[in-house]
């Protein structure tokens, strides 16, 4: 792991449990939208650093409800339960991409996503949402959608997305080489 990348997972949990992170403290009316991002080659690395995450959190603040949810393991059970998987594969294997995507189109609407990822996320009933799994959405997901069809219904519960790419401030790169739309409400959870 480069020691850039090690030197900034440090730095998560201690912001994580920050006041300042878990009360939207000092945002100026902003909502509370961190982005972790991270070279995709380190991805091995910070799947398993969020392990390592969610096994600290309840030593290091006790009390803390904090979930976790991989999006692309949130979009296979969804497509899952309203049987749409096993068909998709078989759309895709019989007509290709373009084909899955479009059928998909629909059903993968962001704005129900978001409505998914809430009901799995409960902010009502957790002090803090981390997301991760965003690289293995794509090309399914576009996740600076997705955040906006959560700012209005995350409840001001912190959001913190592990992104195998790069967040300027101003806008995701997914993999570092795909340009999203610019996505500018979100925070560098660390430098």
């Amino acid at each position: 792991m480069k020691e850039d990348l090690k030197q900034r997972l440090n730095q998560v949990i201690p912001r994580l449990i920050s006041d300042e992170l878990l009360r939207n403290s000092g945002l100026g009316n902003e909502i509370g939208f961190y982005i972790f991002d991270y070279p995709p080659e380190s991805e091995l690395e910070v799947r398993e650093y969020i392990l390592f995450v969610l096994e600290q959190l309840p030593k290091k603040k006790p009390g803390l409800r904090a979930k976790h949810i991989n999006l692309f393991q949130l979009l296979v059970e969804y497509l899952t339960s309203r049987g749409l998987l096993d068909r998709a594969l078989k759309l895709q294997r019989e007509k290709g991409d373009e084909a899955m995507y479009k059928a998909l189109k629909g059903p993968l609407h962001e704005g129900k996503l978001a409505k998914v990822f809430i009901d799995e996320a409960q902010p009502q009933n957790h002090d803090l949402i981390l997301m991760s799994g965003v690289g293995s959405a794509w090309p399914l997901l576009r996740s600076h959608t997705l955040l906006n069809n959560l700012h209005p219904v995350m409840q001001g519960i912190p959001l913190v997305v592990f992104y195998p790419g790069t967040y300027d401030g101003q806008g995701l790169r997914l993999f570092g080489k795909l340009d999203e739309r610019n996505y500018y409400r979100a925070f560098r959870l660390v430098p």
